[in-house]
């Protein structure tokens, strides 16, 4: 039997005692790899210059070829795009950029013949301010049903022009935002912690409760296998709207990672368990408390989180080697797999942030003309590719990544992310790991698909033929081949799906663990090293030298 068709374990229950074995018909959750698509960059299929979902189904062979096990679609909803679909107008509506709900269902139907399951994005914190409840909310007078699905409240002051509170965006800048009544003059506020055509949803309120529950039936029905829950931790509000503290006891924050949060995650839970196949829920959950973050784990909640924590550490072995530690020490009480990432939409990409001087990622360190050198960048994302690879739980792809697709640093001028506006111009922003993918060709648009003539919604660099994906196909030693090799040996190679490492010492400079029975992930940072006594080589992300291991390498041994 493959270990992924039964699971036992014993599990918390959601007051924290250790309660039965609880057996789980086919976790493939647990070790998968998820591959994630960013729906605008992936592969056009109507020559129009964005990507969609028909050129997500002409690369489906791609994706099986490459070794996944599910893809993560950000959002493809209705949608001004004023943050790159994160702003929804209507979650049953496929963007017309991207194609409509056939194709949707198609792409779904026709990737789980490949083995390919689905994941779909969910936004809940927040809405598009084009959408239909916040249009009738601004229509609609202060006081009235159709403002109670938001935060809309009157502003301080004597004439009300002061804000409500002095919160802070997660963008920069304000969260409030004034509206103007319909006889012209200002009226109420609204809050938007991200950005203005952002408005948050009131989670107090059952209309929106009960809306977001029939969504998550609306896609699981249509065969989507899991849901990935946008700023998990953001719902909830304390309604008397408080100034931010600066300490906040542990659930009392105003309006992050509340206690009551847990209520509305078991009831999404209790729907994707009624399934006869269950879906799966994964969060991004942003926190530092170890014991707050495995809170949302609890087997009556999601069933994985986000891992930032190691994508946001420098490239150093002691720093990633505490990491993996932390990561595995937080998921254990609650019996949820880790999930490994190294960049997302939202972050700058491996090869270049690993060839930086300060290697590690924090939104508030982006800055325009960062050196980088990318052939160490390169060399260590290799390393990190198969150091992640290694490590027990799911491991999570951002498109690209498997190309080493550096950070573009785009034109002012066609820049689009509102975290560059609402930096006042300081912060780059997102764009640069959104650029759309080379596919082959010696020239842009690289064979994303646009129509000749049709310029690619976001522009590629000049410096891309060496990247496409026709170009790595043919080199045994490209950043593809390496990522092809990995999966394969990891999906064919039980020890790397087993759960649980063995630490080994093989000196500071090195991360070294044993999974399984038969397999060693070694990972050098520092001189280059003597390979340990093994039966033979599986993997290297670099060659070997003389036999030994060189810097800022990762090699697997069959032991």
């Amino acid at each position: 039997m493959d270990p992924r068709d039964l699971h036992e374990t014993p599990v918390a229950q959601a007051d924290g005692r250790e309660g039965a074995v609880v057996a789980l018909a086919d976790p493939w959750w647990r070790d998968a790899v998820i591959y994630q698509i960013y729906p605008r960059s992936f592969a056009d299929g109507n020559g129009d210059g964005t990507g969609d979902l028909a050129g997500v189904r002409s690369r489906l062979a791609y994706l099986r070829d490459l070794g996944v096990d599910a893809l993560w679609f950000t959002p493809w909803y209705a949608s001004p795009l004023a943050d790159g679909g994160y702003d929804v107008a209507d979650y049953r509506t496929i963007d017309p950029a991207f194609g409509t709900l056939a194709d949707a269902e198609a792409l779904i139907r026709e990737a789980r013949e490949l083995g390919i399951r689905t994941i779909v994005d969910v936004v809940p914190n927040h809405v598009s301010d084009q959408h239909v409840w916040f249009q009738q909310a601004l229509a609609a007078a202060p006081g009235s049903r159709e403002r109670e699905r938001f935060w809309f409240r009157p502003g301080r002051g004597e004439h009300g022009d002061e804000q409500p509170t002095d919160w802070v965006s997660s963008f920069g800048g304000d969260t409030w935002t004034r509206t103007v009544d319909a006889d012209g003059t200002p009226g109420e506020w609204y809050l938007h912690l991200f950005s203005p055509e952002q408005p948050d949803l009131n989670w107090d309120d059952p209309e929106v409760r009960r809306e977001h529950e029939a969504v998550l039936r609306f896609w699981f029905d249509r065969g989507v296998a899991g849901i990935r829950i946008d700023s998990a931790a953001f719902l909830v509000k304390d309604a008397a709207l408080p100034p931010l503290p600066e300490a906040a006891a542990p659930g009392q924050h105003p309006h992050m990672d509340r206690d009551e949060l847990h209520d509305i995650y078991r009831s999404w839970r209790a729907i994707a368990d009624s399934y006869d196949e269950p879906r799966m829920l994964v969060g991004e959950v942003w926190l530092d408390d170890p014991q707050r973050f495995a809170a949302y784990l609890r087997p009556d909640e999601m069933h994985s989180a986000f891992n930032f924590d190691f994508m946001t550490r420098p490239w150093d072995a002691a720093e990633l080697q505490a990491s993996v530690e932390r990561t595995l020490r937080e998921h254990a009480p609650v019996g949820a797999p880790a999930t490994w990432v190294l960049s997302n939409h939202d972050v700058t990409r491996p090869v270049t942030r690993y060839g930086r001087v300060e290697s590690g990622f924090a939104f508030d360190r982006k800055r325009f003309g960062t050196p980088t050198d990318l052939v160490l960048g390169t060399r260590r994302a290799r390393a990190a590719a198969l150091l992640t690879a290694a490590l027990p739980g799911a491991l999570y792809i951002y498109q690209g990544d498997e190309l080493g697709l550096p950070e573009v640093e785009l034109p002012v001028e066609v820049l689009q992310d509102p975290m560059h506006f609402r930096s006042g111009g300081v912060d780059p922003g997102r764009d640069g790991c959104r650029v759309p993918l080379p596919w082959s060709g010696t020239a842009a648009p690289y064979g994303f698909g646009t129509a000749p003539g049709v310029d690619t919604w976001m522009p590629q660099p000049g410096d891309w033929a060496a990247l496409t994906v026709e170009a790595q196909r043919a080199d045994p030693d490209s950043m593809l081949s390496l990522y092809r090799k990995a999966l394969s040996i990891r999906r064919g190679t039980p020890d790397l799906r087993a759960e649980g490492l063995d630490w080994l010492d093989l000196g500071a400079d090195v991360i070294a663990f044993r999974r399984g029975e038969h397999l060693v992930s070694i990972t050098n940072f520092g001189p280059p090293i003597a390979l340990p006594p093994h039966r033979e080589v599986l993997l290297t992300s670099a060659p070997l030298v003389g036999g030994a291991l060189p810097t800022d390498s990762t090699a697997w041994l069959a032991v």
